[in-house]
């Protein structure tokens, strides 16, 4: 287990959580597409009485996802940054928190895929993208 710190982009919300840095995993949906507006997002997993709020109060938006289970997405009613999602069933959900959100980001190297049928194929192989350290 791994102990995490996060927070939205406005600094609103924070949060800490236990981890397993084991569960890491890119998530190829196309809902995780359309609402990182970006061609995947990164999730870690922890148990719900492993996660504590220690700043602000999440806003909730439910959907029904593509495998027809029902989810909650928190996220900063400031900012719109999200924090996690979880099952609609209660409690000792599992909740899968956005690792862009984490201070410890850069050492959770995801251990898996999921939802590849839906990945952007140019996604499998970014070694031959021009690269630059920064903008301009």
């Amino acid at each position: 287990m791994m102990k995490v710190d996060g927070r939205c982009h406005c600094g609103d919300l924070a949060f800490e959580a236990e981890i397993d840095p084991e569960r890491v995993t890119i998530c190829h949906c196309s809902d995780c597409q359309s609402m990182s507006g970006s061609a995947y997002r990164v999730n870690v997993y922890t148990d719900e009485s492993d996660f504590r709020l220690i700043r602000g109060e999440p806003a909730f938006y439910e959907r029904t996802a593509e495998s027809g289970r029902r989810r909650t997405h928190a996220f900063c009613r400031r900012c719109g940054a999200q924090i996690y999602s979880a099952g609609m069933n209660g409690e000792g959900r599992a909740l899968s928190v956005r690792t862009g959100t984490l201070s410890q980001r850069a050492q959770l190297k995801p251990s898996r895929q999921i939802w590849c049928r839906s990945a952007m194929e140019w996604t499998q192989d970014l070694g031959d993208i021009p690269r630059r350290e920064k903008d301009r």
